[in-house]
């Protein structure tokens, strides 16, 4: 009986397996097969080198550099922002912080976490975004500044936990060996 189980259980979890991979290659020919309409009107190098992103208009265009500068203008902001801030936030948690404080600390980023994107973005658009707007005094606070905050603030819990297990892998006597030296504790 317990054979016959665990022969169930083995071919349920390939059948799982074999049908998500069959979604993505069914997911993967539907945007191809609607994708690839819009190289009948437009080159490759229009589509990757153009200025304009329209497409509600009529004929939409849809050229994408702008797209792809704003996501790296984005990204770079959020590193910029989140990396300092996290990696200061991890030697604190990993060499300074007391024993209760650092508990408490790596609980509530592990929280942080567990926030989905989604809300996070969301409450952006709702909190952060009519800040920016009044601060700067723009026509809109959905600026590249409020998107590199809110994904500096996604990035956040990641960055401290790497730093923080990185810090914790140098080997004690590393730390030893440099106070024996004449190194502070800072």
């Amino acid at each position: 009986m317990k054979k016959v189980k665990e022969y169930l259980i083995e071919k349920l979890i390939l059948i799982c397996g074999l049908a998500s991979i069959i979604f993505v290659i069914f997911i993967f020919i539907f945007l191809l097969k609607e994708g690839l309409s819009l190289f009948k009107s437009e080159s490759i190098f229009q589509f990757l080198g153009g200025k304009n992103w329209y497409p509600i208009s009529d004929p939409p265009e849809l050229q994408i550099l702008p797209l792809i500068l704003g996501s790296l203008l984005v990204t770079i902001g959020a590193a910029v922002i989140s990396v300092p801030i996290g990696i200061a936030a991890a030697i604190y948690i990993a060499e300074v912080a007391p024993l209760r404080v650092k508990e408490i600390l790596k609980a509530g980023i592990e929280l942080l976490a567990a926030i989905p994107s989604v809300v996070l973005g969301f409450i952006g658009i709702i909190t952060l975004a009519p800040w920016i707007k009044i601060i700067f005094n723009l026509p809109t606070g959905l600026t590249a500044l409020s998107g590199s905050v809110m994904l500096a603030f996604m990035a956040m819990p990641t960055i401290v936990t790497i730093a923080e297990d990185a810090l914790y892998s140098v080997p004690k006597s590393y730390k030893e060996g440099a106070l024996a030296l004449g190194a502070t504790h800072w």
